[in-house]
């Protein structure tokens, strides 16, 4: 029985594919997921710091007008679902990339969606400093800039790399349904055959492929913060 299925039709167009389109479909699928979390990293990460640091007036003298407007548009951003999101900012994509399918399409998107995620994530790090080191970190003359940079970004490195992994992984969640659209990568291929076509090993195996990805992410996302956390480091 198992010999009669390896050497039906079915499995042998999957194989096929899987020989293929898959590589190529893992590369961009890894290339949209890295390069969409670093953008959405350079924007986020920034907010993430003027949110914390400007509800403490010793550190940065925002309005609250400013904040209450930032904390407005993070969490109007954060709840559109991404499928409605993608399709809202076809214009923006055309813009920016001049298609709105396409690998390199999906990139701004996945951004714009994964950016506010970031920076509530940064966020909730930088809250948890103790207080206490920002505050002997003035009484010896720190500047705004320095207090940011080599107190609350250094003390929260590990928390950081922990959430950045969570990011991470939410993106390439992300970039597979980008698919529905026309996007690349393995949601591309789960969606154009998987769903399509009915050839459900086809999704089966991207599915498989998605789930390694992340374990790959996720264990070395661990490993490296579990590498610059000082309170492990101390207790060896």
């Amino acid at each position: 029985m198992l010999s009669d299925y390896l050497a039906s039709e079915e499995v042998q167009k999957a194989l096929e594919v899987l020989k293929t389109q898959f590589p190529l479909a893992i590369w961009e699928t890894v290339y949209v997921t890295l390069l969409s979390t670093l953008f959405a990293t350079l924007i986020g990460l920034p907010l993430g710091v003027l949110l914390v640091a400007g509800e403490n007036k010793k550190i940065l003298r925002i309005p609250q007008g400013v904040l209450h407007v930032l904390n407005v548009i993070i969490n109007l951003l954060r709840s559109v679902p991404f499928l409605i999101l993608m399709i809202m900012v076809f214009p923006l994509t055309r813009l920016i990339v001049g298609t709105v399918v396409g690998t390199p399409a999906t990139v701004v998107p996945l951004v714009i969606a994964a950016f506010p995620f970031v920076a509530r994530l940064v966020e909730s790090s930088l809250r948890e400093i103790n207080p206490s080191i920002i505050e002997a970190a003035q009484s010896m003359g720190a500047s705004p800039f320095q207090i940011i940079t080599k107190v609350m970004i250094p003390e929260s490195v590990p928390s950081l790399i922990s959430n950045g992994t969570i990011a991470l992984t939410t993106v390439l969640g992300y970039s597979a349904m980008s698919g529905i659209i026309g996007g690349g990568g393995l949601g591309k291929i789960a969606i154009n055959y998987g769903y399509y076509r009915y050839q459900y090993l086809i999704m089966v195996f991207a599915v498989v492929f998605l789930i390694i990805l992340v374990q790959i992410f996720q264990s070395l996302g661990t490993f490296l913060a579990t590498k610059c956390d000082k309170r492990l480091k101390n207790r060896k």
